[in-house]
């Protein structure tokens, strides 16, 4: 079943369109990559899904027409955004990071089972539970701003470029992490990532951005086994 759809969206910040018709659909339960080269529409698309981008065409979320939606009407619905950059509260420790994320929620037997959960999945965010955002690696930060965004449970995640700026040991740890989250806990994800093979890791099928469209859209395997995508995206 269809968890998420977009038809033909377009987005523009003032004047500069940036989305020209970007199609993609996203089951319940599955992982989908969004791949391009820089500038193709890959973040601002999570962006028009999120509510923090002027947008047109269709967005749907479990069958509503979310687009127009300011974004925290569009996180209550169940949609978790770890953005470019991670986006951590800086000067809150990790603990009350993973806490607030969980703002909305009024389980607080379970919200400190999840806690527990994402130090298991993360145990570099055990060994800082007490520390400031601010203080820990990129890597750790991007652990924090997943875990974060876990804790919202949330229907689907919406990833932005999870790999960026760490080390290819510190992503491929990572990338570990969030595909164990996605067995455990069945939660859909969209998947912004340069590195495909980080990509072809996680989702199942991917959808290709050129200049704000959709030009591509197989399973993980048939884009692996393009000549154009291996030259344009896996280095070979």
């Amino acid at each position: 079943m269809t968890l998420l759809e977009l038809d033909h969206v377009t987005a523009s910040y003032g004047p500069v369109q940036v989305l020209e018709g970007v199609s993609l659909t996203v089951p319940e339960g599955g992982a989908v990559g969004v791949l391009g080269a820089n500038g193709a529409g890959k973040t601002t698309t999570l962006r028009a899904i999120s509510g923090t981008v002027r947008t047109g065409g269709t967005i749907r979320f479990a069958g509503r027409d979310i687009r127009g939606l300011r974004p925290d009407q569009v996180a209550a619905l169940g949609i978790a955004h770890v953005p470019e950059g991670r986006g951590t509260l800086a000067q809150l420790s990790v603990r009350e990071n993973l806490a607030v994320g969980a703002y909305l929620r009024k389980d607080r037997r379970q919200i400190e089972k999840d806690i527990e959960y994402c130090l298991e999945l993360f145990p570099n965010l055990r060994n800082r539970i007490g520390s400031r955002a601010a203080a820990l690696s990129g890597g750790e930060q991007q652990m924090l701003a997943v875990g974060r965004a876990f804790m919202a449970k949330p229907k689907l995640l919406l990833l932005d470029e999870a790999s960026l700026g760490l080390a290819p040991s510190t992503a491929k740890t990572v990338y570990e992490a969030i595909r164990r989250l996605r067995v455990d806990s069945g939660i859909a994800m969209l998947v912004v990532e340069q590195n495909a093979n980080l990509a072809f890791s996680l989702v199942d099928t991917a959808t290709v951005l050129e200049t704000g469209r959709t030009v591509l859209t197989g399973t993980s395997a048939e884009l692996k086994g393009m000549d154009e995508i291996r030259r344009a995206y896996l280095g070979g």
